[in-house]
């Protein structure tokens, strides 16, 4: 019998007879990681029409197994690719990431494709201009291959989507997490080099756990967020999803920046990601904040005490102190009805039901207050001027928690959860959320496996601004483990099982 945990190599040694040709050519391109296939293209050994045609063929194979992708851009991203080659023929290189193939969150807008939020509201709208970020992308020499599936706007797990929920790679009858969940799964299966996620509550940093890749929330307003369909403003990130700890820190220097337009920006001195991550880590001191390990899966609660031992190793070590309370602002569904208001009175039917009654029990009330609004958001911007105090009373530069306190869960226990009428709330098996209220950088990568081979994930936070010293820390675990390098047992012939359907 075959490990599910296999190497990218020997998975194409002992699979190569039951490959087309193309797939098989495809293989040995989609396995490298965004950083190897960037220097490929800048050193002339490969070009960026290879590497998009090698993730092509892949979507081409697995994504109507997987649902990762909602739109495919197959002719644009082709075009943009001889294009990036005629460049480098020429001498030129647009930046970093010239002439790499990088997957886009369906609620990312984009002018030359659909943006559909993953909503029948918004099955044909294309956008006038693309968002902050993609504009900065395609500067940097990015090929747009296409928009990633996700929760219906953005507002859950992962399980609702009028494109039909994403499947987990390493469990086809499993949750990619949420809600950027055809990015995580876009990723594991090698579909793209690097995505763009976004994250409201753990929406990047879910997905990367339970996939088992790196999924970066930078400090609240590091990277922008204009031109992305909001979810609460307040707490809304976007940010990179790679295999490696390198892939996000190549990325973050691209998407990092002050953009003026944007209300959500921030302005802070250019950094060099890749470059600080290579700095020691030895002198780091670790916080594990209590109550982030309560009520663990057990297969999790062990992953993440042998990760937090390889990291007491690598650093000064660690010790238990507290975070303040991440206490959610009162009337904060205001933001989202904001956004959605209009909509919900004229289109209401076009929603997913789940969706549909949260919006509808905003609406109810008005979204709250404005006195409670303001209150909360008073509130919140007092507790983000403070929160670095946390580490620096405790002495800690870093905390350290397992992403996720559960194992990746069933997609049908997840549908039938949404459609009850009095759906749990998914932040209960979640350590991401207070990071969103706290506006912290965090990064979740992988730290382990349970035996029946589902990914466990690994957050390390900082105080604001501390993005170097995450990847840093990152980055020297990942050297240290193994984890990274496994991929999903996924075939041209695994099965895709059905999942039950929604009550409308």
């Amino acid at each position: 019998m075959i490990s599910r945990f296999l190497r990218p190599s020997f998975i194409l040694v002992v699979s190569v007879a039951l490959l087309s040709p193309a797939l098989r050519a495809a293989e040995d391109l989609a396995t490298l990681t965004l950083t190897e296939a960037a220097a490929r293209v800048k050193a002339g050994k490969v070009t960026s029409v290879q590497l998009t045609e090698a993730c092509l063929a892949r979507i081409d194979t697995y994504n109507g197994k997987l649902d990762a992708f909602i739109t495919v851009m197959k002719n644009q991203a082709l075009a943009q690719a001889l294009a990036l080659d005629a460049e480098t023929k020429a001498g030129k290189s647009r930046g970093p990431l010239h002439g790499v193939p990088i997957a886009l969150k369906d609620n990312v807008d984009t002018a030359t494709a659909r943006t559909t939020g993953g909503s029948a509201l918004f099955a044909d709208r294309v956008p006038a201009e693309d968002a902050t970020l993609v504009k900065r992308l395609v500067a940097a020499g990015a090929v747009i291959i296409g928009k990633t599936n996700l929760q219906e706007f953005a507002m859950g797990g992962g399980e609702t989507s009028y494109y039909g929920p994403s499947r987990n790679p390493w469990n086809l009858a499993h949750n990619t997490g949420g809600s950027s969940s055809g990015s995580g799964a876009a990723i594991a299966a090698f579909l793209a080099y690097g995505a763009i996620g976004t994250d409201t509550g753990g929406s990047i940093r879910m997905p990367a756990s339970y996939c088992g890749i790196v999924g970066l929330k930078a400090t609240y307003g590091l990277v922008p967020i204009r031109g992305v369909i909001p979810l609460r403003v307040s707490m809304d990130h976007a940010g990179p999803m790679t295999r490696t700890v390198e892939d996000a820190a190549l990325m973050l220097n691209t998407l990092a920046g002050y953009d003026k337009l944007d209300i959500t920006s921030v302005e802070h001195p250019k950094e060099d990601y890749v470059a600080a991550m290579k700095q020691p880590v030895t002198g780091f001191k670790l916080g594990l904040p209590y109550g982030y390990f309560d009520h663990l899966d057990p297969e999790v609660k062990a992953a993440v005490e042998t990760a937090v031992a390889v990291l007491t190793k690598l650093t000064s070590g660690a010790s238990e102190m507290s975070l303040p309370p991440a206490v959610r602002p009162v009337a904060g569904g205001a933001e989202t009805l904001a956004w959605h208001e209009s909509y919900v009175k004229s289109s209401a039917a076009l929603y997913m039901l789940p969706e549909r009654r949260r919006l509808e029990a905003m609406a109810a009330n008005g979204g709250g207050t404005a006195v409670d609004y303001v209150k909360g958001m008073w509130e919140n911007q007092l507790l983000r001027r403070t929160i670095d105090d946390a580490f620096t009373n405790a002495g800690v530069d870093l905390v350290v928690m397992p992403t996720q306190r559960i194992l990746p869960p069933a997609l049908d226990d997840l549908i039938k959860r949404a459609y009850d009428t009095k759906p749990t709330d998914p932040n209960a098996t979640s350590n991401c959320f207070p990071f969103n209220i706290f506006g912290l950088p965090a990064i979740s990568i992988p730290c382990g496996f349970s035996k029946s081979g589902l990914p466990i994930g690994l957050q390390i936070a900082g105080p604001r601004f501390s993005e170097a010293k995450i990847l840093a820390l990152a980055a020297a675990y990942e050297k240290a483990t193994e984890w990274h390098k496994r991929v999903p047992p996924l075939t041209p012939e695994t099965p895709k099982p059905p999942v039950v359907k929604g009550a409308m």
